[in-house]
């Protein structure tokens, strides 16, 4: 995608995935990767930054001899979440607007 993404939409993305399930970090970075061309190196700075912010919780689940850490949307996540989908449909909308050539000059 031609397209730059910012770390608000990252944010949003992440929060969007983590709310339909928890999710370990390969499969996380799994499901934002259908959409956004991302590394794990590039998504695990953003888990610890939305878990220090609360957004997101973590626990471990052992799996093969080995623990998995699994990430979870916290409450505040999910407001925050609610947050970033009303900013996205009225941005998406705008942008539509000028796209389709809606918006004309004065």
């Amino acid at each position: 995608m031609v397209f730059q993404l910012g770390s608000t939409l990252l944010d949003a993305c992440v929060l969007a995935v983590l709310n339909r399930s928890d999710a370990y970090g390969y499969v996380l970075t799994q499901n934002v990767k259908e959409v956004i061309d991302i590394s794990e190196s590039t998504l695990y700075p953003v888990l610890r930054r939305l878990q220090k912010e609360r957004l997101l919780t973590t626990y471990d689940q052992p799996f093969n001899g080995r623990n998995r850490r699994y990430y979870a949307i916290t409450d505040d996540g999910r407001d925050k979440l609610a947050f970033y989908k009303n900013e996205w449909n009225a941005y998406k909308e705008k942008l539509d607007r000028i796209m389709e050539g809606e918006i004309l000059s004065e």
